[in-house]
């Protein structure tokens, strides 16, 4: 008898925690089968910061759901992410001793984005997104890599990471 009388105090216990099932907390509704997501545009000056994030973005969709991606902004999707690069810094980070040039710098990337379905109302936004991410500068010219580039495309991975997860599993 108290087996039973505890059991059932710990399930009415753990019902009322904030688990979930995975899926179940989405912003997406089930009737949402195609998702468009059109071309990032970027506030700064920045080259290809849009096509990374972007294309991070439709990758990890196609990779995590089950939905039919269209990369153009159009009527025909039952849903459309758009995206907007707010700000893209770069700032020297670290300093070489010995020749006082910057050894490594980091870049600053804000972003928003607002999942609004076929009939305007928004499913899921969000106004702030940041994310940083450091790099190494070359000192040698002779091999010299441009490593910022490398580094927005880190960052961009990180946010379609975080930005999915957030749509289909936040709380």
């Amino acid at each position: 008898m108290r087996f039973r009388l505890l059991t059932l105090l710990l399930a009415t216990t753990l019902t009322g925690c904030g688990y979930h099932q995975a899926g179940s907390a989405t912003h997406i509704p089930a009737n949402v089968r195609t998702l468009a997501v059109p071309i990032f545009p970027t506030n700064p000056q920045a080259y290809h910061t849009e096509m990374a994030f972007t294309q991070a973005t439709i990758r990890e969709l196609n990779t995590r759901t089950q939905f039919h991606i269209l990369n153009t902004d159009t009527d025909s999707a039952d849903a459309t992410l758009h995206g907007t690069i707010l700000t893209q810094t770069i700032a020297p980070l670290t300093y070489d001793a010995t020749t006082g040039q910057s050894s490594s710098y980091l870049v600053s990337i804000t972003a928003k984005v607002v999942l609004t379905a076929h009939d305007g109302h928004i499913l899921y936004r969000n106004d702030a997104i940041l994310y940083r991410e450091q790099f190494q500068s070359t000192q040698d010219l002779s091999g010299f890599i441009q490593e910022d580039g490398y580094a927005v495309k880190r960052v961009a991975r990180e946010f379609a990471h975080a930005i999915v997860s957030d749509m289909l599993e936040s709380f």
